[in-house]
């Protein structure tokens, strides 16, 4: 199983970026996707998920109305588009999926729900 991020980069606040995983080895459209972020010094926090067949999105709220999560099961790939970035956002961002088809949003803020985790794509935001 491989999910291989790319689409990080350095970006000044305002500035847009889509992110994209691909995956491989797996059934793709059997799996919730989700992106985690990371910044130096902090836990690895939730940021978005979603759902088998794109209907149903979770975000946290600090990112609401600014980053979008979409996939594209024929492409075998999930995105977040992110828009209105902040220098806060600078993190290494990781994707994840599960089978645990789900939407309690204590068990999909988890890392631990996920079962495959991808290498992180870097994002730094200046101001």
């Amino acid at each position: 199983v491989q999910l291989q991020a790319s689409g990080g980069g350095l970006v000044q606040a305002g500035g847009s970026l889509r992110l994209s995983c691909a995956a491989s080895g797996i059934t793709f459209s059997d799996y919730y996707m989700g992106w985690f972020r990371q910044a130096p010094g902090k836990e690895r926090e939730f940021v978005a998920t979603i759902n088998w067949s794109r209907g149903r999105t979770y975000s946290t709220d600090s990112v609401k109305g600014r980053f979008t999560i979409s996939r594209d099961n024929a492409k075998n790939t999930v995105y977040l588009q992110m828009n209105g970035l902040k220098p806060e956002d600078t993190a290494v961002y990781y994707c994840a999926s599960t089978r645990r088809g789900t939407f309690i949003a204590s068990e999909i803020r988890r890392p631990l729900h996920y079962d495959y985790w991808g290498q992180g794509t870097l994002v730094t935001v200046s101001s």
